[in-house]
């Protein structure tokens, strides 16, 4: 069974920094990882997602200011967010794309993490 374990939101003021974690556990298939995150009244939007070959994408929002990264090692993957504004603010969600064969593909969601910059 995909589990996958998400960590590192919190407080922040705005201009700090914050990282968060995701790790996947039941899978080595992982091939692409990613954060969404949802606002009060917003629907969830992507923030940013790496695949297994290293290319990224970015919201046009977080541009500059957030780094995805993942360790295969680990199959963990990590959203450095610098700068944070109150735009920011939000639930973070993990969301992963498992391949268990070449014919299927799966998709898990994490808890969430809640990410709160202060003016």
């Amino acid at each position: 069974q995909v589990q996958l374990v998400e960590s590192g939101g919190g407080l922040v003021q705005a201009g700090g920094s914050l990282r968060l974690s995701c790790a996947v556990s039941g899978s080595r298939a992982v091939i692409r990882m990613g954060w969404y995150r949802q606002a009060p009244g917003n629907q969830r939007e992507l923030v940013a997602r790496i695949s297994s070959d290293g290319s990224t994408y970015y919201a046009d929002s977080v541009k500059g200011r957030f780094t995805i990264s993942r360790d295969n090692a680990k199959n963990t993957a990590y959203l450095q967010m610098n700068s944070l504004n109150a735009d920011d603010t939000g639930v973070y969600y993990c969301n992963v794309l498992v391949r268990p064969t070449t014919l299927s593909f799966n998709e898990y969601w994490g808890p969430g993490t809640q990410v709160t910059v202060s003016a």
